[in-house]
């Protein structure tokens, strides 16, 4: 990464960037081309500092050819998007966070798929311990991504000088 000061390699502050994201993007390889799908996604964090994602989709398709083709898989993710424009200065800058990585993606067997498709209704509905129709659990491919490389990054707002003091002085 060229920009040190705006890493981010603490697992567990990577794995707070991902749980404000709403979607994950993969890429698999299409043949030598990047085939870049956004998803929903549900994520764990093991012990060990490991992240796991997963997905789900329909049984058959296009995207579980290439994963059965070729296991291997990037990722990226981002949040906190803020656009600044300062035109007193003809500045203009933008704030984020983001997470990209790469892994494997393995096909889950049908004895997993509940607690997977559990994770991901916790990631959209936080604490809320949000329910799914059992049945659509036959009818759905579930795949995970285990993270093998990550690395996080943040670029913060700006905060001018005059803002600043305006911050200080209330």
């Amino acid at each position: 990464m060229r920009r040190k000061d705006r890493e981010i390699r603490d697992i567990r502050e990577i794995a707070k960037i991902m749980r404000r994201c709403d979607v994950c993007r993969i890429a698999l390889n299409d043949h030598g081309y990047p085939y870049i799908i956004p998803l929903n996604f549900g994520m764990e964090l093991s012990e060990d500092g490991r992240i796991t994602l997963y997905f789900h989709s329909a049984l058959e398709g296009y995207k579980r050819g290439l994963m059965e083709e070729d296991s291997r898989a990037s990722f990226e993710m981002d949040c906190g998007h803020e656009l600044q424009y300062f035109a007193e200065r003809g500045y203009c800058t933008y704030a984020y966070e983001s997470v990209i990585g790469r892994g494997r993606i393995s096909i889950l067997p049908e004895e997993e798929k509940a607690a997977a498709l559990r994770l991901l209704m916790d990631h959209y509905h936080p604490g809320k311990e949000a329910g799914f129709n059992p049945a659509a659990i036959p009818r759905t491919l579930v795949y995970k991504l285990c993270a093998e490389e990550i690395c996080g990054k943040r670029k913060e707002r700006k905060v001018l000088d005059h803002e600043k003091s305006r911050e200080q002085g209330s």
